[in-house]
């Protein structure tokens, strides 16, 4: 399909494939008119080489390592020009719901094209996922212990020690931050499971990984009353933030959804979340969290009045100063085809950028927070093979310098 590539051709410059050297053409050597000709890539040194390179798109940095041996050691070098690049657009992940092996399409949106991508670690569809700065983490929806951490484009992972909290809670949300200057990374897991024979009450932890020290602690454990947790949380400026869902046995019926939020640098173990505890702008039937340059945004479906559990629309809000502001809601006309039910879409960005995709479809719409702007993906090459098929996705910042 037009606007299809394997990621295979681009990626194994990077990955080591052969390749063969090129000669700069000598000072000495006259050309036909009589003139002298000189490779600038004889006389630019590496440093400012590596510095070109870094600002071309991620896909094109990579297949730039394909021209001679010397491009390719700048691009695999991991030096400071790599750790200075800007922040790059997310690319999606967009793959079927299934039982099969998860293989999908990257979605470049710099240069708007598809790769057929194979993601390292993870297994099954179903996994949680969370990214931040060149670097995708999974939770195994089977063993919410186990818990993978990779960067997708070098394809460098790693298994991190099991979780603490059971394998099995009722619900689980997972979430990982990256320091863009120190590369350490801190991830996040919070479980929550009934307690035996009281549908009231809700036991909460929160279970937090930090790479520096390559080992788990548990900061924080709660009892909700009347809530439950849910698989929506996020890590933005230090605080983990999580939405939670009322049960209704306390007639807290609105809204459906709260967001709480803990600090992770601080730590305490002597705080309510309940007390800063913030409701939600509107009636929810879902919530998406995703950090956008450190500013905490939520993709929600709108519920209609007298039927909160059937979505009417979409919209996106930003948390300021701990109040909801609404920052655009989604045109009917890109509305339209999402379907009724409570939860039909998935959600994720970073950056500037939003992407959100029907669950029943595999058309990708991005909004621009920076620019105000909606706009479709390429054609998608996943393809809707029978009426019912499922399809999910999240994003990545597609990133050189970043490991596991």
């Amino acid at each position: 399909m037009e606007g299809e590539i394997s990621w295979e051709s681009y990626s194994t410059s990077y990955l080591g494939s052969e390749i063969v050297e090129s000669k700069p053409v000598s000072e000495d050597n006259d050309s036909p008119d009589g003139g002298t000709l000189v490779s600038l890539d004889a006389i630019l040194p590496d440093d400012l080489l590596e510095k070109v390179l870094s600002f071309l798109p991620i896909a094109s940095t990579i297949r730039s390592g394909s021209v001679c041996k010397r491009w390719r050691d700048a691009v695999r070098s991991g030096r400071f020009s790599w750790t200075s690049m800007l922040p790059q657009k997310p690319w999606y992940f967009m793959f079927t719901c299934s039982e099969d092996a998860v293989a999908g399409y990257a979605y470049d949106p710099s240069l708007r094209k598809w790769y057929g991508f194979d993601f390292p670690c993870i297994e099954k569809s179903n996994w949680s996922t969370s990214s931040s700065c060149g670097l995708v983490c999974f939770m195994d929806s089977e063993d919410r212990s186990r818990i993978f951490v990779c960067n997708p484009i070098t394809r460098d992972w790693k298994r991190l020690q099991d979780a603490p909290g059971g394998k099995h809670p009722d619900y689980s949300a997972l979430a990982i931050s990256v320091d863009r200057k120190s590369h350490n990374y801190t991830v996040a897991v919070a479980k929550c499971k009934q307690v035996p024979e009281d549908y009231y009450q809700w036991d909460f932890s929160i279970h937090v990984y930090e790479s520096e020290g390559k080992s788990w602690v548990t900061p924080f454990n709660e009892i909700l009353v009347g809530w439950r947790g849910g698989d929506e949380c996020v890590i933005c400026n230090g605080v983990l933030y999580y939405l939670i869902y009322s049960t209704g046995v306390l007639g807290n019926v609105e809204p459906r959804h709260c967001l709480v939020m803990y600090d992770l640098s601080g730590r305490s173990s002597h705080m309510s979340l309940m007390r800063m505890a913030i409701p939600v702008p509107c009636s929810l039937t879902c919530g998406r969290l995703m950090n956008l340059k450190d500013r905490l945004v939520m993709v929600g479906g709108i519920g209609k009045h007298d039927r909160p559990g059937i979505i009417k629309g979409i919209g996106i809000w930003e948390l300021w100063n701990k109040q909801w502001q609404e920052v655009v809601r989604m045109p009917h006309k890109l509305f339209q085809g999402f379907g009724e039910f409570d939860d039909v879409f998935a959600s994720s960005g970073t950056d500037d950028l939003v992407y959100i995709q029907s669950f029943g479809s595999p058309a990708l719409l991005t909004f621009d927070m920076s620019q105000k702007t909606w706009k479709w993906s390429t054609r998608s090459p996943v393809t809707k093979r029978f009426p019912l098929q499922l399809f999910t996705g999240f994003c990545f910042e597609p990133r050189l310098e970043v490991t596991s």
